[in-house]
C-alpha cells in the first residue's frame, strides 16, 4: 500500500486511479483532488536526465490515451456468447478490460488508443462470430460539419471526401452543416473520413442523434427478422405437429401422407432448417475461430444430428432398404425444436427490450429544438446546433433544451424526470435549470452553460448506461459456469449416448437422450440471471434521482451496515448564518470590519456567512494585504499592519493567546449548536462570532428509517465537539457516534478504523474534504448538489439533496439482489434438475423418456421466465415519506 502525499491516506497501488510519476518517483492518489493539489504544490522539477522527462511523458500520454467504448451488439443468444467475445477482446494488445453483458448486449471496453483503434476491437468481436451496431457500419454515416458557411463550402468538403479510395457518394449541405458519407468500411474508416474533412479546413463532428437511433433501430429490426422466422417456421410446423400429435388425440393421418412420410417431412423440415441458419454459422463459428462453444452450438449440435439423421435413414427408406421406416425419422424433432427455440428468442427479445426502458425514456426526454436569440432575432434551431453562451427562450409548455442559468423572467419548472420530485421547482433571476426539465407557467430567457455530452441529462445517461454494462461480483459464479457449461454439456450428452447405446437400447433410443440433453441445457438463463436484474435496479434509481455509478455500487448498498453522514452540506443546509457577536474588547462594528476583511478570499461557508452578515450591517468589506488558510483551523490576515486571526481554539492557542476568561461564552454558544469563531487583532481578542447551520428538512427523518432498517449511524465533522454533538442530537444520532473536531485528511482514517471492526462502511458527503473518505467507504454517496469532485469520487449520486434518497437507494439494492438470488435459483434448478431427466434418469424407475421437442420448449420458455420474473421489478413503488 502506498501513501497519498496530500492527505495521508493509504492508497492501493494496483488500484489507485489516479498516479503520476516525478523526478523518478511513482506517487499515488486517493482522489482527482489530490492530485491536482500535488500538481499545485510540486515545483516545476528540474531534470537532470532525458528518462525523466521521458517517464512523466510517457505516463501522461498513457492516461490521455485511455477510452472506453460502448459498442451494442447483435446476435448474442446466451452467457456464452458473452464469454466468447470477452475472450476475443482480451486477447487484443492494449485492451485494458472488457465487459460483455448479454441482457443489454453491448460490450464496454477500455483501450489504449495508442496501442488499438476502435476498429480493431469491432473487427475482434465480427471476428468471434458476432455484429457491431455502430454508425457507419452499413457503409453510411452522417457526420456534423461546423464551418460550412455557403454551397461552395459544401461543394469543398465533397470534393475532399470524393477523392478518398472506398467514398461511394457524399451529400454536404452547408444549411444545416451535416454531411452523409456512403462509403466502403473494408477500405476506409470513419477517422479517415473525419480526418479529410478537417484537411479540408472544417470540423467533423458525430451527429448526436444518430446512434442512438441507429441502435434503436437495429434493435427492432432483429426483432421483426424473428418474429417473422417464427411465422414461417409455425405455419410449417403445423404438418409436423398433427403427425406428432395426431394419433394420441384421435385424428386420422392421411394414407398419401404416410406413403410418402419421409419426402414430406424433408420439404416441410428443410426450410425451417434454412431459416433457422443463424445457429449454425454462429455455432460453428464460435467453435472454429473462438475456440469456444456456445448456446448456438448446442441448437446446431441438436437439431442438425436429428435433421442428419433423418436425412441418412430417407436415402436408405428412397432406395429400398426395408429396415428403415417412418419410426427411424426425426425431421419432425428438428423442425418444431427450431420452432420453439426461434419463439423463445423472440419472447427473450422483447423481454430484454422492456428491461431496459429506462434508457429509453430518458432518451426520450432530449428536446429536439432550441428557441435562441441570434442577431437580437428569435430563430429554432436544432438543440445539436444551441453552444454555450446562447440565450434560450423558453415558453409555457415547452422542454428546457439545455442546461443553463436564468438571465431575465420567472416560472415553475416540473423536473421530476430527472430528479424524481414531483413539485414543480420555482425558477427566478440566478437560477439553475436542468435541460430536458418541463416550463409549467411563465416564460423566462437563461444562458446556455453546458450543451450536448455536458448536459446533466447526458451524463445521467451515461451514468445509467455504463451501470448496465458492467458486472456485479454475484455474476462472477454464473460467469464461470457459463464458460464451461457448453462443454460439460456436450459431455454429458455423449456420454449418455455411449450408456443407453452400451445398454442395447438401440441408436434411435441412444440418440433421442442425445438430443435432450443438448436441447434441454439453458445457459442463456445463468446469463440473464443477473444483469437483467442490473438493468432494472440502475433504471429504477434513475426514475428516482438515484444514480448507482457500477452494478458493483448496486450490490455494495445491501450489504452496509454502518453509515456515515458528513455534517455540513449534508446533514445540515450548508448555508450558516451570522447569530451572535459577542464583544470582548473591540466594537461589534470593528469585530464584522476585521474578521470580514480576513475572510474575503476565503470560500470557507463560514467565512461566506460572516461577509454575509458584514454586508448585511453595511460594513465595507476591506481588502487584506495578506491572507493565509490553515486547514481545519482558520485564517491568518494582515490590514494595515495589523494582524487578524479568525479562527478556533487551536488556532488562537497555537499564537500564545489565552482563551479562559472567555470559555463559559464559548461553551453556552457551543451547547445550542453554534460554531464559535474567535477573532484576534494584533494578539488580542477582540470578540466572537457564532454561526449556525441548521439541519435539513428531512435529515432526522431520514436517519430514524435508517435506524429502523439496524443500521448503525455516525456524524462526521471537523467542528468542535459540543457543537457536533448539539447538531447530531437534533438529527437524531446518539453522542458516542459523534466524530467530532477531525481534519479533512483525516476521515478517511476514521472510516478505516470502523472496516477495521469488520463494519461494512458507507459515507454519505458533498464537499472536496469529502472526497477521500468517499473513496476509501465500501459504498461512497454523494449528494448531487454538492462539487463535482464529490460527485465524481461517489459511487452512488443523489440527484436531488434529500437524504431519504440513502433508503430508497438502499431498498433498491435489496430488492434487485433478491431478484438476482430468485433468478439464480431457478435457473441453477431448471439445468440441474433437466439435464439428469434428459440423460434418461428417471427412465429405468419410472419408464420417462424426456421427448426433446418438451425439452426444447422447455429451454425456450426458461429464460422468458428468468427475464418476466426480473420484469417484476418495474412494480416497484418508492416509500411513501409522511
Amino acid at each position: 500500500m502506498a501513501k497519498d502525499p496530500v492527505c495521508g491516506m493509504e492508497v492501493d497501488e494496483k488500484k489507485a486511479k489516479f498516479r503520476l510519476v516525478s523526478e523518478g518517483k511513482k506517487y499515488f492518489f486517493c482522489s482527482k483532488n489530490c492530485h491536482d493539489e500535488f500538481n499545485k504544490k510540486e515545483p516545476p522539477s528540474k531534470k537532470t536526465s532525458n528518462e525523466k522527462t521521458i517517464s512523466n511523458e510517457t505516463l501522461k500520454n498513457n492516461i490521455d490515451n485511455i477510452k472506453k467504448v460502448i459498442l451494442p451488439i447483435k446476435g448474442m443468444h446466451c452467457a456464452s456468447c458473452a464469454a466468447t467475445i470477452e475472450k476475443s477482446l482480451k486477447r487484443l494488445k492494449g485492451v485494458s478490460g472488457a465487459n460483455v453483458n448479454f441482457a443489454s448486449e453491448k460490450a464496454a471496453v477500455d483501450y489504449n488508443a495508442s496501442a488499438v483503434k476502435e476498429e480493431d476491437i469491432v473487427k475482434a468481436i465480427e471476428n468471434a462470430g458476432y455484429d457491431v451496431i455502430q454508425a457507419g457500419k452499413q457503409g453510411s454515416v452522417t457526420l456534423k460539419v461546423r464551418g460550412m458557411s455557403s454551397q461552395h463550402c459544401a461543394n469543398i468538403v465533397e470534393n475532399a471526401l470524393k477523392k478518398l479510395d472506398g467514398i461511394k457518394r457524399v451529400d454536404a449541405s452547408f444549411a444545416v452543416e451535416r454531411a452523409i458519407i456512403e462509403y466502403d468500411h473494408s477500405k476506409i474508416n470513419i477517422e479517415k473520413i473525419k480526418q479529410s474533412i478537417k484537411d479540408a479546413g472544417y470540423e467533423p463532428e458525430d451527429f448526436k442523434e444518430e446512434s442512438a437511433d441507429v441502435e434503436k433501430a437495429a434493435r427492432e429490426k432483429e426483432i421483426n427478422s424473428l418474429k417473422k422466422k417464427f411465422l414461417c417456421s409455425f405455419a410449417l410446423s403445423i404438418p409436423l405437429l398433427y403427425y406428432m400429435i395426431g394419433p394420441y388425440i384421435g385424428l386420422k393421418t392421411p394414407e398419401f401422407f404416410v406413403d410418402h412420410i419421409a419426402i414430406i417431412q424433408f420439404m416441410i423440415t428443410t426450410p425451417i432448417i434454412l431459416i433457422s441458419y443463424d445457429f449454425y454459422i454462429k455455432g460453428t463459428k464460435a467453435v472454429v475461430k473462438a475456440k469456444t462453444a456456445n448456446m448456438d452450438t448446442l441448437v446446431a449440435l441438436g437439431t442438425g444430428a436429428a435433421y442428419l439423421y433423418s436425412l441418412a435413414v430417407s436415402f436408405l427408406i428412397w432406395t429400398g432398404n426395408k429396415d428403415y421406416g417412418k419410426d427411424h425419422l426425426y425431421y419432425e424433432v428438428a423442425g418444431l425444436l427450431l420452432m420453439f427455440i426461434l419463439l423463445g428468442k423472440l419472447l427473450e427479445a422483447i423481454a430484454k427490450g422492456r428491461t431496459s426502458e429506462a434508457i429509453k425514456k430518458l432518451l426520450g426526454l432530449k428536446p429536439k429544438t432550441a428557441l435562441v436569440l441570434r442577431n437580437g432575432k428569435e430563430a429554432e434551431i436544432s438543440i445539436d446546433d444551441v453552444v454555450v453562451g446562447d440565450i434560450v427562450i423558453v415558453k409555457p409548455g415547452q422542454k428546457i433544451p439545455v442546461d443553463g442559468i436564468v438571465v431575465d423572467g420567472s416560472s415553475y419548472v416540473d423536473e421530476s424526470m430527472l430528479t424524481g420530485e414531483s413539485i414543480p421547482v420555482s425558477k427566478k433571476k440566478g437560477d439553475k435549470v436542468i435541460g430536458a426539465a418541463i416550463n409549467k407557467t411563465g416564460s423566462f430567457k437563461f444562458k446556455a452553460t453546458k450543451v450536448g455530452k455536458d448536459t446533466v441529462l447526458a451524463q445521467i445517461i451515461k451514468m445509467v448506461e455504463e451501470a448496465q454494462g458492467s458486472k456485479a461480483p454475484i455474476q462472477k459464479l454464473a460467469d464461470k459456469i457459463s464458460a464451461y457449461f457448453v462443454p460439460i454439456v456436450v459431455i454429458i450428452a455423449v456420454i449418455s449416448f455411449v450408456t443407453w447405446y452400451i445398454a442395447g437400447l438401440g441408436f434411435v433410443f441412444a440418440l433421442t437422450i442425445f438430443i435432450a440433453v443438448i436441447i434441454i441445457a439453458c445457459p442463456c438463463a445463468l446469463g440473464l440471471a443477473t444483469p437483467t436484474a442490473i438493468m432494472v435496479g440502475t433504471g429504477l434509481g434513475a426514475q428516482h434521482g438515484i444514480l448507482f455509478k457500477t452494478a458493483e455500487s448496486l450490490q455494495k448498498a445491501s450489504s452496509i451496515d454502518t453509515i456515515i453522514f458528513d455534517k455540513t452540506g449534508t446533514l445540515t443546509k450548508g448555508k450558516p448564518e451570522v447569530t451572535d457577536v459577542v464583544e470582548i474588547t473591540s466594537k461589534k462594528i470593528d469585530i464584522l470590519f476585521y474578521a470580514a476583511a480576513a475572510e474575503k478570499r476565503s470560500e470557507h461557508p463560514l467565512g461566506e456567512a460572516i461577509i454575509a452578515r458584514a454586508k448585511a450591517e453595511k460594513i465595507a468589506v476591506a481588502e487584506p494585504s495578506r491572507f493565509n488558510s490553515i486547514t481545519g483551523k482558520g485564517i491568518e490576515a494582515s490590514y494595515k499592519n495589523k494582524k487578524i486571526i479568525v479562527g478556533n481554539r487551536k488556532l488562537i492557542g497555537s499564537e500564545k493567546i489565552g482563551t479562559a476568561e472567555i470559555e463559559n461564552t464559548i461553551r453556552k454558544l457551543e451547547h445550542d449548536g453554534k460554531t464559535v469563531v474567535i477573532v484576534a487583532i494584533d494578539t488580542k481578542i477582540a470578540g466572537l462570532i457564532a454561526i449556525a447551520d441548521s439541519v435539513k428538512e428531512h435529515s432526522a427523518e431520514a436517519i430514524a428509517k435508517l435506524k429502523n432498517m439496524g443500521k448503525k449511524i455516525y456524524m462526521i465533522t471537523g467542528d468542535n465537539e459540543r457543537t457536533a454533538r448539539a447538531i447530531a442530537k437534533q438529527a437524531g444520532i446518539e453522542e458516542a457516534n459523534v466524530l467530532a473536531e477531525v481534519l479533512p485528511g483525516e476521515k478517511a482514517n476514521e472510516i478505516k478504523k470502523l472496516q477495521q471492526e469488520g463494519s461494512k462502511v458507507a459515507m454519505v458527503g458533498d464537499g472536496i474534504n469529502d472526497a477521500p473518505a468517499l473513496a476509501q467507504a465500501e459504498l461512497g454517496i454523494a449528494i448531487g448538489s454538492g462539487t463535482d469532485i464529490a460527485i465524481e469520487t461517489g459511487d452512488v449520486v443523489l440527484i436531488k439533496d434529500d437524504l431519504r434518497d440513502v433508503i430508497t437507494s438502499m431498498e433498491i439494492s435489496d430488492y434487485t439482489i433478491k431478484k438476482i438470488k430468485q433468478n439464480l435459483f431457478w435457473a441453477f434448478a431448471y439445468n440441474t434438475l433437466g439435464i439428469p431427466i434428459a440423460a434418461g434418469a428417471l427412465y429405468p424407475f419410472t419408464g420417462f423418456l424426456l421427448n426433446p421437442i418438451i425439452a426444447g420448449m422447455a429451454m425456450a420458455f426458461s429464460s422468458v421466465s428468468v427475464v418476466g420474473n426480473t420484469l417484476l421489478m418495474r412494480g416497484y413503488k418508492s416509500p411513501k415519506w409522511a
